[in-house]
């Protein structure tokens, strides 16, 4: 259910760019907006209650719909290394806030933010989105709050922040996708039963990338296509139970799966770099930049080697 909410949230700062973008254009049609500040002002003050908006709102259903009856007074933490769904949950801590800090820091841009400033503050606002989630867990009785989810989030805004101090690019980005897998089945309840909460549960299924745009690591005579990447990625298969797999679901054996960590290597589409003029189209590309494009992969699991010819 966070990650619902977080891809929510996700989405939602997006959509304001683009109704930024789209209002400020249609009652300003012939003002240079890069000259008037008044516009920019006004920009800052709709981000400021836009983002504001949306950021209480998602705290707001992430309380009633998790937490509302499960809070403590005493605060909990857990300073050993996670190893929940063999690390695999953090891997979404970390593309959540690398995500949250990259739209963050556009909105700023847009209205005006220099480049520095907005770095830090957009960058940075998915590592305090996120922790205040660990702040729920931390006070509710079945869960806490967790380092290990914690510096996973700073990871996350930490790729963003560098990058774009260093690069003014984002020449690597965390992208991430899925397939429907048969495990949910032995495990309903961990891996969820109908297809969102598989899609947001089941890691068996999900595939976190790390892909980096050739041509921005290439020299300038090179001719590199400029949305072409590379991708390394990280998945698991056999996963059955939260730490170990369990030998039981409601009293009803569970099939014996051995768990391995799956990497992989693929060609990938930055869809974001394409040179379109459409501002409704860039939005798009923008919102699902976060997907993995489907390519062919070749997939290492301990010695062993395989082709994928079209994996997603």
């Amino acid at each position: 259910m966070k990650g619902l909410l977080l891809f929510i949230f996700y989405f939602s700062l997006s959509f304001t760019t683009l109704a930024g973008n789209d209002s400020i254009r249609k009652v300003h049609p012939y003002i240079n907006l890069r000259d008037s500040s008044e516009i920019m002002h006004r920009r800052t003050t709709t981000i400021e209650i836009a983002g504001g908006a949306v950021y209480l709102g998602t705290l707001l259903a992430l309380y009633n719909i998790k937490y509302k009856d499960n809070l403590q007074s005493r605060f909990k933490i857990n300073t050993v290394k996670d190893d929940w769904r063999m690390g695999m949950d953090a891997n979404h801590h970390t593309i959540g806030s690398y995500y949250i800090g990259r739209m963050s820091y556009k909105l700023l841009r847009w209205a005006g933010t220099s480049e520095q400033r907005a770095a830090w503050i957009g960058g940075l606002s998915g590592f305090f989105m996120l922790t205040s989630q660990e702040v729920f867990d931390g006070f509710d009785s079945k869960w806490c709050a967790s380092t290990s989810d914690v510096a996973s989030n700073a990871l996350g805004s930490a790729l963003f922040i560098s990058q774009q101090l260093i690069w003014h690019n984002q020449k690597i980005v965390l992208k991430w996708s899925y397939h429907p897998t048969s495990f949910p089945n032995q495990n309903p309840d961990l891996l969820g039963s109908t297809s969102v909460q598989k899609m947001i549960k089941d890691y068996n299924g999900q595939t976190f990338w790390l892909s980096a745009n050739l041509k921005s690591f290439s020299q300038k005579d090179l001719h590199i296509p400029c949305w072409l990447n590379i991708a390394m990625g990280l998945g698991v298969t056999g996963m059955t139970g939260p730490v170990n797999n369990t030998p039981l679901y409601r009293s009803y054996p569970i099939d014996g799966f051995k768990t391995q960590r799956l990497f992989y290597i693929a060609p990938d589409i930055d869809l974001t770099r394409l040179r379109i003029r459409s501002a409704t189209l860039k939005w798009i590309f923008e919102a699902i930049g976060v997907l993995k494009f489907p390519m062919p992969a070749l997939q290492i699991s301990g010695q062993k080697v395989k082709f994928k010819p079209l994996y997603f």
